[in-house]
């Protein structure tokens, strides 16, 4: 039988050898897949009697394209073992030819044994460099699947009010939702249902100051199923509501996105929005836009506007820069 074979399971590598000495000086074994590479073992008794064992993937697209860096760690035993088996290091290489890994077995192995070779790691080496990614799921890949997963279900239970418990009276039409996903989401409507209110009794919260599409936006946000175009299109509404609704993650995420698309055409309503709402970033990189980046001259038309309906101490704040901007140095 020929002795060329290597079995494979999970991530170890298992090669019989029947018979290598002094007659085989060397001995190669058939292809074998771990990963997405194919790999050979080659044995050989080298010029200083040595005998070496190589990893090497096979010659293809994919090992030239995808070269592999492998974690590996190579056991070598007879069979029936009578002596210790030897057990490498843990290598860890970048594989793409036979020239790349030799390990040197300093025990006179012949005639009958077993190569054992376990794959801790491999990863996909980028051939442009960086960091490599692992051809196995890890915790991170895990995770990541089973919240695609959660978000699945969630976004079944809100699409086909599944267990819906609570009803949402927007001011052109009703929602079905969940109290838990919505308690778990904000304190305020926690509140509602843990206390003896109208909302507890009645089983509905009215939120006349939202259209239903608006609504939608915020459940879809709070079921982690909303788009990003859906977000930009709402976002004004979602700033609101996560303001009234002490939802603080979802209000960050307004203020980081109405930062990105500041213009002559929106700073003073976004001015206006960033003291209504408390939001200092948004506050400080307006003032900079009007006045650091000299701006203001470009809402010369507005500005009487802003003035008349501006809060007073925003309008004071807003002197007290421009002073600070112009002043002689």
């Amino acid at each position: 039988m020929a002795d060329t074979k290597v079995e494979t399971i999970a991530r170890l590598a298992q090669w019989k050898i029947e018979s290598f000495g002094p007659s085989s000086p060397y001995k190669r074994s058939d292809p074998f897949k771990i990963g997405i590479w194919n790999w050979y073992l080659h044995l050989s008794v080298e010029k200083n009697r040595a005998f070496y064992i190589r990893l090497f993937p096979e010659p293809s697209r994919v090992s030239k394209e995808q070269p592999p860096h492998a974690r590996f760690v190579i056991r070598v035993s007879t069979s029936p073992s009578n002596r210790r088996p030897y057990v490498s290091p843990i290598h860890e290489r970048l594989l793409r030819s036979s020239d790349d890994f030799a390990c040197p077995i300093d025990i006179n192995f012949q005639g009958r044994f077993v190569i054992d070779v376990e794959f801790l790691d491999l990863k996909i080496c980028p051939i442009n460099g960086g960091e490599g990614s692992s051809v196995w799921p890890s915790d991170g890949v895990m995770q990541s699947q089973a919240s695609q997963n959660t978000l699945r279900c969630l976004s079944r239970m809100l699409d086909d009010s599944i267990h819906a418990d609570v009803t949402i009276n927007s001011s052109d039409g009703s929602l079905q939702a969940h109290k838990a996903i919505l308690s778990a989401s904000s304190p305020v409507f926690l509140s509602m249902f843990q206390h003896d209110l109208k909302e507890k009794k009645s089983s509905t919260i009215d939120i006349e100051d939202m259209t239903c599409e608006s609504c939608t936006a915020l459940l879809s946000y709070l079921y982690g199923t909303i788009s990003q175009e859906d977000f930009w299109k709402h976002r004004l509404a979602l700033l609101s509501a996560a303001n009234k609704y002490d939802i603080v993650d979802l209000k960050d995420t307004c203020e980081e996105s109405l930062l990105e698309d500041i213009n002559s055409g929106n700073v003073l309503a976004r001015l206006q929005e960033a003291w209504l709402y408390q939001l200092d970033k948004l506050k400080k990189a307006c003032l900079m836009y009007l006045l650091d980046f000299g701006k203001i001259y470009d809402v010369g038309e507005d500005m009487n506007d802003f003035f008349r309906h501006a809060h007073r101490d925003l309008v004071v704040e807003m002197f007290q820069e421009l002073i600070a901007v112009w002043k002689p140095t």
